[in-house]
């Protein structure tokens, strides 16, 4: 069996992030219960052109994407493998791809959120070069909330 990992730049039109996404919200109201209401309309990423999603064996297994944050920064939204694909280091090859298209389009720094109960998450993005920052934004008073920056080197 080959278990190439193939990577797709695409926009958050493609059928197979949509895919994923549902399962990442199924996931996300499984694990945070009534909380996930207040982050629900944080998630929504219309239109947007910059998502990636992997595939082992033509099989959508993972995604993730950027927005702008401002001129400077991104923030990177809809990160999600699937159960039996994680622990294969796929989540670190979809941020490390996002940090790289982000770097292309001449941003400097990576912002995002997740919940204090997402514990691989946490480790996930501490473990690529994440620190814990001031919650930024729509998370300001969230105490679910955990923000994430990283400068992204040239």
């Amino acid at each position: 069996m080959n278990d190439q990992l193939t990577i797709k730049r695409t926009d958050s039109n493609d059928a197979d992030f949509n895919t994923l996404i549902r399962q990442l919200d199924y996931e996300l109201w499984t694990i945070m219960n009534e909380v996930q209401a207040t982050y629900d309309q944080f998630n929504k990423v219309p239109d947007l052109p910059t998502v990636i999603v992997a595939y082992y064996n033509n099989e959508p297994v993972a995604c993730g994407c950027f927005k702008k944050h401002n001129d400077n920064t991104v923030e990177i939204k809809r990160m999600f493998v699937v159960p039996e694909s994680r622990g294969k280091d796929v989540a670190t090859t979809i941020l490390a791809e996002l940090e790289k298209w982000a770097k292309e389009l001449n941003y400097t720094t990576a912002v995002l959120e997740t919940g204090k109960r997402m514990t691989p998450a946490n480790q996930l993005y501490k473990k690529n070069g994440y620190s814990i920052t001031e919650n930024y934004g729509q998370y300001i008073g969230l105490e679910e909330s955990v923000c994430m920056k990283k400068e992204l080197a040239r």
